[in-house]
C-alpha cells in the first residue's frame, strides 16, 4: 500500500468535481418540478429516484470494482454523470407540455435523475479506492475526504445556482450545462492522472450470484450492527436534506436565501470533516467520534423544529450546525469501521451494501419527511430526533469491545467462498 498522498490527492479532485454538479442541480429539483406541474407525491418520487438507484447499484459497481479494479468503474460513473446531466440541461429548455421522443418533460427529468443516481452509485468504489490507499490507523481521516469533497460541492454548487434564478421561475439549461461540463472535466482529469489503487496480485472478490454477498453480511452481526445505524442516522439526517427548502419557505426566506441557507449548510460540513473531523478522528478512534455525532444531531434535529415553531430564520441559522457537524463526524466515522472490519478483498463489495444502507434510506427520507410536514414543520425533525436516539443507543452497541484510537480491530484473515 502507497504512503504517497497523491492518488488520495487525485481521487479528492475527482469527487469534488463531480458533486459541485450535484450540488448545482439538487437545490433546483423541487422548483423545477413544480414548474412542470408534479404533484406532492411525484416531487417525492423525482428526489427519492437518485438514491433508489444508488440502492441497487452500490454493491453491484463496488462488488465489480472488487474485481476489474476501481479506475474503470469511477471512469463510468464519472462518464454517465456527465451524460445524465447534459440530459437534465437539455430537458430543462423545453417549453412546459412540450413533448421530446414520446416522452414529456417531467417523465425526461426522472430519466435523467435515474441516470445519475446509476452514475453516482460509485461513491463507495471511492471509497474502497481510498481504503487501498491508506493504512488502518488513517481509514478514517481518509474516508473523511468525501464528506469534505461533498462539503465543498455542497457550498460551491447552491452559490453557482443562485446566479440561475430567473425572475420567472422557469428552469433554465445552465445549471444541468455547467455540472456536465465539470462531470466531463473531472472524466478526463481522472483518466489522464487516476492510477489504479488495487495492487497487483491482490486477490480479487468472487462476484457471488443471487443473494450469496447479502447473505455474507448478514452472516456478520457487526457489520449487519454498523449498516442498521447508518440507515436510521441517515434516514433521520435525509429528512432534514429533503424538507429544509420547505422549511425556509414556510419561514418566509426567498429563493435566493434558499440557495444560501443550502451554501451555508455545505460550509459547515466542509469545516466540520475539513479541519474538525480529520484531525480529530485519529486521536479519539472511530467509536468515540461516532458517539460524538450521534449526541449532537440527537439534540440539533429538536433544535430545528423549534426554530421551524418560531417561525425565526436567524435561529435556524443558529441551529443547524449541531445536526450537520454531528453527521459530519458519525457518517465518515461508521463508514471507516465497516471498512476495518472488512477483509482486504471485500472493501467495494461490503461498502456498496453500506452505501445501499444509506440509499435506502434517503429513498424513503423524502416520502416520510414530506408527509410528516404536511401535518407539521416540526414533524421531520422531532421524528428525526427519536431516530437519532435509536441510533445513539446502537453506537453505543457498536463500540462494544472496541479498541482505542491507533489499535485496529479489523479482522484480517481472508475467507474463502465457494460457488
Amino acid at each position: 500500500m502507497s504512503g504517497s498522498k497523491l492518488p488520495l490527492l487525485i481521487i479528492f479532485v475527482t469527487v469534488f468535481i463531480d458533486l459541485l454538479g450535484f450540488g448545482i442541480v439538487l437545490p433546483l429539483l423541487p422548483r423545477y418540478g413544480e414548474y412542470y406541474l408534479a404533484t406532492s407525491w411525484q416531487l417525492g418520487l423525482l428526489s427519492a429516484s437518485f438514491s433508489a438507484m444508488q440502492f441497487l447499484f452500490a454493491p453491484l459497481w463496488g462488488r465489480v470494482s472488487d474485481r476489474v479494479g476501481r479506475r474503470p468503474i469511477l471512469l463510468l460513473g464519472l462518464l454517465g454523470s456527465t451524460c445524465s446531466y447534459a440530459l437534465f440541461s437539455y430537458v430543462s429548455q423545453l417549453k412546459l407540455g412540450e413533448v421530446w421522443l414520446g416522452l414529456d418533460v417531467l417523465s425526461w427529468l426522472f430519466v435523467s435523475r435515474i441516470a445519475a443516481g446509476i452514475a453516482g452509485a460509485t461513491i463507495p468504489t471511492a471509497q474502497a479506492y481510498i481504503a487501498d490507499s491508506t493504512e488502518q490507523k488513517d481509514r478514517g481521516k481518509g474516508m473523511a475526504l468525501i464528506g469534505v469533497a461533498f462539503g465543498i460541492g455542497f457550498v460551491f454548487g447552491p452559490l453557482i445556482g443562485v446566479f440561475s434564478l430567473r425572475s420567472d421561475g422557469a428552469p433554465d439549461w445552465r445549471p444541468g450545462a455547467v455540472a456536465a461540463t465539470l462531470s466531463g472535466i473531472a472524466f478526463l482529469f481522472a483518466l489522464v492522472k487516476l492510477p489504479e489503487s488495487r495492487r497487483p496480485g491482490s486477490q480479487a472478490a468472487f462476484i457471488p450470484k443471487g443473494f450469496r454477498g447479502v447473505s455474507k453480511v448478514v452472516a456478520r452481526p457487526d457489520l449487519m450492527l454498523l449498516m442498521a445505524t447508518m440507515f436510521l442516522t441517515t434516514l433521520a439526517f435525509g429528512q432534514l436534506e429533503t424538507t429544509l427548502s420547505l422549511l425556509t419557505k414556510a419561514i418566509g426566506m426567498g429563493g435566493k436565501s434558499n440557495y444560501l441557507v443550502f451554501a451555508f449548510l455545505g460550509m459547515v460540513l466542509l469545516i466540520s470533516q475539513g479541519l474538525l473531523v480529520r484531525r480529530l478522528l485519529p486521536k479519539l478512534g472511530e467509536y468515540r467520534m461516532a458517539l460524538i455525532g450521534a449526541l449532537l444531531m440527537t439534540v440539533g434535529l429538536p433544535l430545528i423544529a423549534l426554530a421551524g415553531w418560531s417561525q425565526s430564520a436567524s435561529q435556524l441559522y443558529l441551529v443547524l450546525p449541531f445536526s450537520v457537524m454531528g453527521f459530519a463526524a458519525l457518517n465518515p466515522s461508521l463508514q471507516a469501521s465497516l471498512s476495518l472490519r472488512t477483509s482486504e478483498h471485500e472493501q467495494g463489495e461490503v461498502l456498496g451494501f453500506g452505501q445501499s444502507a444509506s440509499a435506502l434510506a434517503r429513498v424513503l427520507a423524502p416520502v416520510s419527511g414530506n408527509y410528516l410536514f404536511g401535518f407539521s414543520a416540526m414533524y421531520p425533525y422531532l421524528a428525526g430526533g427519536v431516530l437519532m436516539a435509536i441510533g445513539l443507543v446502537c453506537v453505543c452497541l457498536t463500540g462494544r469491545g472496541a479498541k482505542p484510537a491507533g489499535e485496529s480491530s479489523v479482522t484480517t484473515q481472508v475467507e474463502t467462498h465457494s460457488l
